[in-house]
């Protein structure tokens, strides 16, 4: 017998699902997770999987379905992964071999408001972080299914942020665990540019900047400024935290760069709102004298294509070039009347220039055909990709040709 292609595979699990929710809620009377059908939009994916172009012996396959799929964690253990989103849903992964044997809704009986953040402690805590909360599920490889009853709140709503500051945009939290065993959780501020009024709240409190505390939430300390809006974070093995910066629009196709920075200390300002990418002065501080001592990025990337997650590769799948390589996802312009970016980025390690790594998303009709936003590492060394638009992840493997 011929073996079933993954959309196949996925209607079966769909089915699976249903009948193990049927007999559950029938038979048991008690409520079963909440499955995310997987045969949903799968064949119109995988055609466009096809287009996508990847360097020699790379390949690209669907993983898994989850709606408008945005960061990810990875467990430590490989029982699961968990994946933040802008709305109101997180959603665990059952891994399988090749694609996930399972997704399911995260605590569903929780109220989450854009559940963005999800990051791993060292001692198997899940860090969710929304817009104005933070919370942690401890053991969450082995809990999750009674993730409410686990909850316990880091940081209370309306304590991460001044409610007044609370906006749809720039509130994509993400968060990552130290090499000193903080919490850190970027926070972008809610304007194109930072009114001078707010400046003082802003640096006091760390909006426009990145924070970080104990595991319990205490300790709460500012660790950088002049961060405009951050969504992808990640520490190099020598305990630097590189984060990418998402810079002014309204300036022109062509200006301002993005910004991929590095951070090896506490205290450091990254030049917003004084700068709005890279060495490009904003128009609103063009007369103003910057702080001294700021610290300009290290890799300038192209303008408005909105560069999101972030890490670097640890594994051996890949070939040896890309041991220690800094990999992003470029999410796509909206702020650009020939749209750029819609794709995965690589910068190998020692140098600052960047390659496509993974393209096709933009076939240059105007729209996306679907818009990356994360990458992380499976443990047998591929390649994770979220897509929000297509709500969809993606995992990117390597066999020499």
């Amino acid at each position: 017998m011929a073996s079933k292609g993954l959309s196949e595979r996925l209607l079966d699990m769909r089915v699976g699902a249903a009948a193990l929710l049927l007999f559950w809620t029938l038979g048991c009377g008690v409520a079963a997770p909440q499955s995310v059908a997987q045969d949903r939009r799968g064949a119109e994916i995988e055609s466009t999987l096809k287009r996508i172009k990847l360097p020699p012996g790379f390949s690209i396959s669907l993983y898994a379905l989850a709606p408008r799929a945005r960061t990810l964690a990875i467990g430590r253990e490989g029982k699961a992964i968990f994946v933040g989103a802008e709305e109101k849903d997180v959603y665990a992964i059952t891994p399988g071999e090749k694609t996930a044997a399972a997704v399911e809704r995260f605590a569903p009986s929780m109220p989450f408001t854009m559940p963005h953040g999800v990051c791993f402690s060292n001692d198997g805590a899940l860090f969710l972080v929304e817009r104005n909360r933070v919370t942690r599920f401890d053991d969450a490889e082995n809990t999750w299914r009674d993730a409410a009853a686990n909850a316990k709140v880091v940081v209370k709503s309306g304590d991460l942020i001044p409610r007044n500051e609370e906006s749809r945009g720039h509130s994509s939290r993400v968060c990552r665990i130290g090499p000193d065993g903080k919490l850190y959780i970027s926070l972008g501020q809610p304007h194109n540019v930072a009114p001078r009024d707010r400046l003082p709240l802003y640096d006091r409190t760390g909006i426009g900047g990145v924070i970080r505390m104990n595991l319990d939430g205490t300790g709460r300390e500012v660790f950088a400024t002049g961060i405009r809006n951050s969504v992808g974070m990640a520490f190099d093995a020598d305990g630097s935290l590189w984060f990418t910066d998402n810079q002014v629009d309204s300036m022109g196709d062509d200006r301002p760069p993005g910004e991929i920075n590095r951070a090896d200390r506490a205290g450091l300002n990254f030049g917003f709102p004084w700068y709005g990418g890279g060495h490009v002065r904003t128009n609103e501080y063009a007369r103003d004298e910057p702080p001294k001592n700021v610290v300009f990025p290290v890799v300038e990337t192209a303008p408005h294509a909105a560069d999101l997650g972030v890490m670097f590769y640890r594994g051996d799948m890949f070939p040896k070039e890309y041991k220690g390589a800094m990999f992003y996802a470029q999410h796509g312009s909206w702020d650009r009347s020939i749209p750029i970016g819609a794709r995965v980025m690589v910068t190998l390690a020692g140098t600052t220039a960047s390659t496509a790594f993974a393209e096709g998303w933009n076939d240059g009709s105007g729209s996306y055909l679907g818009r990356p936003v994360d990458v992380a590492e499976l443990a047998d060394g591929s390649l994770l990709v979220t897509d929000d638009q297509n709500g969809a992840i993606y995992r990117i493997t390597y066999q020499a040709p």
